[in-house]
């Protein structure tokens, strides 16, 4: 097993993917309770897509993707709550709406200049071989900065997940507090679409939080437990994905999927339990 992981660690593009992806996983757990809770699990998934697009912009603009789609995807993130909140367009329907437009804009970009080629399609389905060493500082400064944001307003963002109505009447402004928690998951998106890639970057988002929730009940445990499933189950699908030559972003996903079946059978059993 030593042995293993001293192989697997030689190279450098697994040290890259290992710290860029820990850090990932750990932003996309703490966001991904919060959505989940809020019946707003799909942002990932809608957020992603924007930012497959912006990617396919900037390489036929020759722009670095990173420059392009983080700002794109933020923005896009804030009309999203907007849209959500004052239109008449609300939750999947808005999603829908500003994914698949982003998504078509960004394949027809591509198809006009640079073609669907390996680049435009490791952003749609990941490659760990494409995190270079500037990628993974921006990783690494991104991810910081949303740990220290979301450790910061915790509180903040505890109340307006479980009652949003009565943290309005506290004199929170949850607008405030909703848009902060659509800019984090954009940032964390974007960070972890190059890895994962925009098919499957939400699972991130959804698995480790659906995971922790079949066994603890309140939100400090689920948190906790969320974030440690969601580094397990990227460490173990890196891992597998090494070891048996399959892509990084699916075996991680199936890594996920597997820990979720596990946790869902364990709850079942200590709610017969408890009965």
């Amino acid at each position: 097993m030593l042995d293993f992981f001293s192989e697997m660690f030689s190279y450098s593009f697994m040290q890259r993917a290992v710290i860029a992806g820990v850090l990932v996983a750990l932003c996309s757990a703490l966001l991904g309770v919060t959505l989940v809770l809020k019946r707003y699990s799909m942002i990932g998934d809608g957020l992603s897509h924007v930012g497959f697009g912006a990617a396919c912009i900037a390489m036929a603009l020759n722009v670095t993707p990173l420059k392009i789609a983080v700002p794109v995807v933020v923005i896009a993130a804030f009309l999203l709550m907007r849209i959500n909140s004052s239109a008449k367009i609300k939750g999947d329907a808005a999603i829908a709406l500003i994914s698949s437009s982003a998504i078509a804009v960004g394949v027809i970009a591509a198809s006009l200049t640079t073609g669907l080629n390996s680049d435009v399609s490791g952003y749609m389905f990941g490659s760990i071989l494409m995190m270079s060493d500037t990628n993974v500082v921006t990783s690494v400064v991104l991810s910081c900065v949303v740990l220290v944001l979301y450790i910061v307003f915790y509180n903040r963002i505890f109340s307006v997940t479980f009652d949003e109505s009565f943290a309005a009447a506290t004199g929170t402004k949850t607008g405030i507090y909703n848009t902060l928690i659509a800019l984090l998951t954009a940032v964390t998106v974007v960070v972890g679409m190059r890895m994962m890639g925009a098919l499957l970057i939400s699972s991130l988002i959804i698995f480790p939080a659906l995971s922790s929730m079949r066994i603890c009940k309140s939100f400090k445990s689920v948190t906790v437990v969320c974030a440690i499933v969601s580094v397990l189950c990227f460490f173990i699908g890196i891992s597998a994905s090494y070891a048996l030559n399959t892509p990084a972003g699916a075996s991680v996903v199936v890594a996920n999927a597997v820990c979720l079946i596990l946790f869902s059978a364990t709850g079942a059993v200590l709610r017969r339990v408890r009965k």
